[in-house]
């Protein structure tokens, strides 16, 4: 037998198990619905399938999670359990979710599977855990942030078939809260350590998130590429049209960091405020400031993009005045997207997404819009039924009900810095940060967003913030 837990005898024999039959493996590749997306996860489906062909006839079954069904929720992943129940709990001993980046060795990962006993609970990653408490994880262990361990997707991880079979039954019998998913790594983690009911994430060295090639990798079972995903010449600076969404008591406080940092590597950049100030210069939409929301402004926005009063470009970023963000690295990104299609993309929250919610790009990391989906959003009819509704919020629900895919990317950030696990941001190459709250926006603009286009992708994360992680 292969199976067995950790004793020294099994560690020196399970090398000689080569498994006949990786049915017992269910892969759920994270994917999403965009065409770059589907390529990326047809990718690493067919690898996985490849590697498993050469060591069995029995393949494990490979699922795209953005195929699975109809329902927007899925990629919250609770949603989806009783439905990877009641397809392979009789059959299967694992459940192995992967995100599109991620690089599976098949021999090494069945190799470590088979320490586990696979008739026990298991929930099973490379543990992240808090510096401070943080408001993405809503002040989550306020007393000890650090005690919570929660998985770093990118590295791969798996659930145990019997844990899955009673987390399925839990989600059928309790309903799922109904708010919003922020953070979701964190939530999931949450939901299963059940206030000390379930188990709490068991840390396994083999789940990686190394470069393939790092000296490092050798002894991992799943590597990550640490580049900015490239899919050709970066996209122009002329074909990205930036809007600033500010008002007038930040004109003196926030917009002199924009013009500090990053506003020099945009072409087309307008400031939008309530007041028109020709030192800046901002624009006045005639739409008053709210306190929050904003939803008023942002219409505006779409509409002047699609108007001859500004430049006719591919792509639209909407901002706030304390978005951090690298335009050089945007336009590195935006080569892997076709401007003609309906793309939105950021960092992707949700809400309601067990009960038919939806989810939405939120507005602080960077709202990214082709030019068709605002055409789209805009003919549609779409409107804020209030000023100070939350603009992104509003988007979500309209891109919705129109069918059209929120596309995550997790380089886009809500948050500052200090709000993330050290070793999530070790291994990105991150496009933007939000809010100047307790910091020095220009200095963590340059430790964390500044570089030189001419620099490869990899070498987007300073060499002194690589070391000081």
């Amino acid at each position: 037998s292969c199976s067995g837990h950790g004793s020294y005898l099994q560690s020196h024999i399970f090398f000689l198990c080569v498994p006949s039959d990786l049915r017992e493996i269910v892969f759920v590749i994270q994917s999403q619905s965009s065409s770059f997306h589907v390529r990326q996860a047809d990718r690493q489906r067919a690898d996985l399938l490849k590697q498993a062909h050469s060591l069995t006839e029995k393949p494990p079954v490979v699922l795209l999670l953005h195929s699975l069904s109809d329902n927007e929720g899925d990629w919250s992943i609770l949603p989806l359990l009783p439905y990877l129940s009641h397809s392979f709990g009789k059959n299967s001993s694992w459940i192995v979710f992967l995100e599109e980046e991620t690089s599976v060795r098949m021999t090494k990962l069945v190799q470590v599977l088979a320490t586990f006993d696979k008739n026990k609970e298991w929930f099973l990653g490379k543990p992240l855990h808090d510096e401070e408490s943080t408001i993405i994880h809503h002040y989550a262990f306020a007393e000890n942030p650090s005690i919570f361990k929660y998985p770093d997707f990118a590295a791969a991880w798996a659930l145990s078939i019997p844990l899955v079979v009673r987390l399925a039954n839990k989600v059928r019998d309790e309903p799922l809260k109904s708010d919003f998913t922020i953070d979701l790594k964190h939530e999931v983690a949450l939901y299963i350590w059940d206030n000390g009911k379930g188990p709490h994430l068991t840390a396994v060295p083999e789940l990686c998130t190394e470069p393939e090639d790092s000296p490092q990798a050798l002894y991992c079972a799943t590597t990550l590429g640490s580049e900015l995903p490239m899919c050709g010449e970066a996209v122009n600076k002329e074909d990205i049209f930036v809007a600033v969404k500010t008002c007038r008591k930040f004109h003196s406080e926030r917009v002199p960091v924009i013009k500090k940092t990053w506003e020099k590597d945009a072409i087309f950049l307008e400031y939008y405020s309530d007041h028109a100030d020709p030192s800046i210069p901002t624009i006045n939409l005639g739409v008053p400031n709210t306190e929050r929301g904003h939803c008023g402004k942002t219409f505006a926005i779409l509409q002047r993009f699609l108007s001859s009063d500004v430049p006719n470009t591919k792509w639209l970023l909407i901002v706030d005045d304390d978005t951090l963000i690298s335009i050089p690295r945007l336009r590195v990104l935006l080569s892997c997207y076709d401007p003609s299609e309906p793309v939105c993309l950021g960092e992707r929250y949700g809400y309601g997404l067990s009960q038919g919610g939806y989810s939405y790009i939120t507005g602080g990391g960077g709202m990214v819009f082709s030019r068709e989906a605002v055409v789209r959003l805009l003919n549609s009819g779409c409107k804020c039924y209030s000023n100070d509704a939350p603009d992104d919020m509003v988007l979500g629900m309209c891109l919705n009900a129109l069918g059209l895919p929120v596309t995550h990317s997790p380089l886009f950030h809500q948050a500052r810095p200090e709000d993330y696990a050290r070793a999530f941001l070790a291994h990105q190459v991150p496009i933007s940060f939000h809010k100047h709250w307790n910091i020095d926006p220009v200095a963590v603009f340059n430790k964390w967003l500044r570089d030189d286009l001419r620099a490869k992708p990899s070498d987007g994360l300073n060499r002194s913030a690589k070391t000081e992680l």
